[in-house]
């Protein structure tokens, strides 16, 4: 048998919140948002208290047995022996119960775990307000496993209380201190931990982690670093928790946040742009063993060498976080023509981008109107391609790697430059983009570059006086999560025709952007119907150049549907190009 990666462990749920008291195990309030609902904490100590099992816990060996480390003022605190793989949730509710502290939820708030007990039902409930006003019920067991609680004096209280309210039998006093000494017993509760050795890989952990775990959720390599955060960089996981809880939402006060109707970022992708911009990589494979130190050579650990990755880690963060930076990326979104979140079909493109935009300013000082007009035609070209769908990392880790050695800003440019159009190649145009928006998705790359173009291209809706940038602006609308669209061949009319195949119907060409009064006005009617009716509000001149900003060929509504479709796709890939281009003339969105 090959040499155990692991071994096994014992512990009483009294030593385990010792030792996370102490600093030998890691378990930060903030290492993972507490996400289990109250009830689940509920039946979590209800199974403890009928001796039940609740799974085995799995750690990993940190490598730096008996360092230490200031965390406030006047305290000492050993760096955590352990990091804590699996059994997050529930080591946090039982040391959020049993230790009366606050936890974070997964909306970023404070709150406490308020689980209550009745020692008549030996029953555990989730505290309420009728609950607080029973005299059967503990509302906070809390209270039980406090240095000063009193056992006898609150048994005493209780039977006191609850016989002002009914007659207690000779049975209910003998069976209520029973009931209670059971509850506090569980401080003694038996758990079992499989230690996984220092010695073992990231991925050998996170095939452990897989292996052993029923619910088949998989780490990645960003769990392990945010987990080592909050070991050694508490503060910096505390910041990207922040930004993140503040970019859902305007600021109260007025205040400037990082709020905007775009892209509200996850902790772990800011991570990623921070990973990028201080180490010039997206592969995190790598980046975990290098923040805790390792020598990728030796394979030995150094605390000298982890604090100075730390140290980069943390100035790229501080430039990733800054407010200024943040709204000055966002720009080039908007500059891009993707103003409504609905276009956004890539926040992989969104977090790359503004990581190269970061590295073009910082580290190569490009102009900003410059930097700003390349870096919206990269987003272009990036989330109109998937460039970042298939092994993310690695397309990045390529990106990032064509710049090494360069210092110049017209390098920076050349760069990007020649990638693009290594990418957007006539055939690309011609042959592969329509192809590609034979589709019904309604998430298609291509569908929103043809609605981002629209906006570029200063075109009108369809149909309207009104401007597509108007109409889709997040900021002059109620806020909609989805993009109206309309189907030029209605739904039922196409049914009535003989095609029902969904697939055939949402056809991204049988798509286009109306006012909702003339959706509704249109209703089923055939496009033969309610097109020429419509045609007549316009002089034929703006008709021809709105149903070419629309991709709309002459007399398609009296086209044979499969004919329209393909030839639509043709147009949109033109008019897709055309506003690509757009970006090159320095033309605004409005």
């Amino acid at each position: 048998m090959s040499d155990l990666l692991f071994k096994k462990v014992d512990y009483t749920v009294g030593k385990l919140l010792e030792d996370i008291a102490l600093g030998e195990i890691a378990l930060p309030d903030i290492q993972r948002p507490f996400v289990w609902d109250t009830t689940r904490v509920r039946d979590l100590l209800d199974s403890m208290y009928r001796g039940y099992p609740i799974g085995t816990l799995l750690f990993w060996e940190n490598g730096y047995p008996g360092e230490h480390r200031f965390i406030g003022t006047g305290t000492k605190q050993k760096t955590p022996r352990l990091l804590i793989v699996d059994g997050q949730q529930r080591l946090t509710a039982l040391y959020a119960v049993m230790k009366g502290v606050l936890i974070v939820d997964k909306n970023f708030q404070k709150r406490r775990l308020r689980v209550a007990f009745n020692p008549l039902e030996e029953k555990f409930e989730v505290t309420n307000t009728a609950i607080e006003r029973d005299p059967n019920w503990v509302p906070d067991i809390s209270l039980l496993w406090r240095p000063d609680f009193d056992q006898y004096a609150f048994v005493s209280l209780y039977l006191e209380r609850l016989g002002e309210r009914r007659e207690l039998t000779p049975e209910v006093r003998k069976r209520i201190p029973q009931a209670v000494q059971r509850l506090v017993n569980l401080i003694n509760y038996p758990m079992t931990a499989l230690e996984i050795s220092v010695q073992a890989t990231e991925e050998q952990v996170s095939e452990i982690f897989v292996r052993i775990n029923s619910r088949g959720r998989s780490l990645n390599q960003a769990d392990f670093i945010l987990t080592l955060m909050s070991v050694f960089w508490d503060e910096g996981r505390k910041q990207l928790e922040d930004f993140s809880r503040r970019a859902k939402q305007p600021s109260p006060d007025g205040s400037p946040s990082p709020y905007n109707p775009y892209f509200q970022p996850q902790p772990d992708q800011l991570l990623r742009v921070s990973v990028a911009l201080a180490f010039r990589r997206a592969r995190l494979e790598q980046i975990y063993s290098i923040l805790r130190g390792k020598d990728l050579q030796t394979g030995e650990f150094s605390p000298e060498r982890r604090d100075a990755q730390f140290a980069l880690l943390q100035e790229a963060q501080t430039q990733v976080l800054n407010l200024q930076h943040w709204h000055d990326f966002l720009k080039v979104v908007k500059r891009a023509g993707y103003i409504h979140p609905s276009l956004i079909t890539s926040r992989t493109s969104l977090v790359y981008t503004y990581a190269l935009w970061l590295i073009g300013k910082l580290d190569f000082g490009l102009d900003p109107h410059a930097l700003r007009d390349l870096m919206a035609r990269w987003f272009f070209m990036s989330a109109l391609t998937g460039r970042y769908t298939s092994s993310p990392e690695t397309r990045m880790d390529q990106d990032l790697a064509l710049l090494r050695g360069l210092s110049r800003p017209e390098e920076f440019v050349r760069v990007l430059e020649q990638e693009m159009a290594a990418v957007l190649t006539p055939d690309y145009w011609e042959v592969t983009l329509p192809n590609e928006l034979a589709t019904a998705s309604a998430q298609s790359p291509g569908q929103a570059a043809f609605f981002a173009s629209l906006c570029l291209l200063d075109a009108p809706v369809l149909y309207s006086s009104m401007k597509v940038r108007d109409l889709l602006d997040p900021n002059a609308q109620a806020y909609k999560s989805a993009l109206e669209r309309h189907h030029l061949f209605p739904r039922k009319y196409l049914m009535r025709q003989g095609i029902a195949d969904k697939r055939d119907i949402n056809q991204v060409a049988n798509y286009a952007l109306v006012e909702w009064h003339d959706n509704i006005r249109i209703n089923d009617r055939p496009p033969a119907e309610y097109a020429p009716e419509y045609e007549r509000r316009f002089s034929p001149q703006e008709l021809k150049e709105m149903y070419r900003y629309h991709a709309l060929p002459e007399g398609w509504y009296a086209m044979d549907y499969p004919e329209f479709l393909e030839k639509r796709r043709r147009l949109m890939a033109a008019v897709i190009r055309e506003g690509f281009e757009r970006l090159r003339g320095g033309h605004g969105t409005g």
